[in-house]
């Protein structure tokens, strides 16, 4: 590996106390660490008039705080729902627009991050994924997906948060700019059943809840951290279910 890349490397994960990342390189491509959950950091490598890339995904701040939703939750207002006027799907820009310009749509980029075995579409440069497996996390079961008229929609993206809540909890104050980064956002987007993607619609940590129990804590603490990096509310109900499942002593293990 080139010099300048380890160092560059060296002092990023000083600058985060890292504790689970896998990092992959394609010098002079992109690096891409991959660290719990799944805000962005990206920096770039000047060398010899070349640009190479470092995009990090990281679960630990730069600070090296670790994210602590019970504490986190309490920043966030407590209202009601807003009314839904206005809301649509357009208003969050095109479904799965390609937001950070790696040449790959969303709903591609985030079945490449959470499936495995996977098979690209030829001559499609390891964007498009025609084969793959799912470890769902709402199930805890396994899923083959095959893309197809038929077969595609049995492996969904869920918007963890998702777009019509965030609507009616702050969103709607945001400009498209804005809505259209919640929406692409990979913190905010799992790979899961279909089924249960249709069944969980609109609804919060008070309507519904992933049936893999074991998944629950992971889940609703993306909520809050998607809630908080959005600055979006809770209603009275979500917050107390919320605080219920990450007050449980499983929970409380891995917080």
């Amino acid at each position: 590996m080139n010099s300048k890349w380890q160092q560059a490397l060296s002092g990023l994960l000083k600058s985060a106390r890292v504790l689970k990342c896998r990092a992959t390189f394609s010098y002079p491509a992109t690096a891409i660490i991959l660290v719990g959950s799944l805000a962005i950091t990206t920096f770039t490598l000047a060398s010899q008039g070349s640009k190479y890339q470092i995009e990090l995904l990281e679960l630990a701040s730069a600070s090296g705080a670790e994210f602590d939703p019970i504490k986190a939750i309490e920043s966030l207002a407590v209202k009601g729902r807003a009314p839904k006027t206005g809301y649509s799907r357009s208003a969050f820009g095109p479904a799965w627009a390609d937001v950070d310009r790696n040449g790959c749509d969303t709903r591609n980029d985030i079945l490449k991050r959470d499936l495995t075995q996977i098979t690209f579409r030829a001559k499609t440069k390891d964007c498009i994924v025609e084969i793959g497996i799912l470890t769902d996390p709402f199930s805890g079961g396994s899923i083959n997906f095959q893309r197809g008229i038929r077969t595609s929609a049995l492996v969904q993206i869920d918007h963890v948060v998702a777009l019509s809540n965030a609507w009616q909890t702050g969103i709607f104050k945001s400009d498209l700019a804005t809505r259209k980064s919640f929406a692409n956002d990979p913190l905010n987007l799992l790979a899961v059943k279909g089924s249960l993607n249709s069944q969980k619609r609109d609804g919060d940590a008070a309507t519904w809840l992933p049936p893999n129990k074991p998944f629950r804590c992971d889940y609703v603490s993306r909520q809050v951290e998607v809630k908080v990096k959005y600055n979006l509310w809770l209603t009275r109900a979500e917050k107390e279910a919320i605080l219920r499942i990450l007050s449980n002593p499983p929970c409380l293990k891995q917080n």
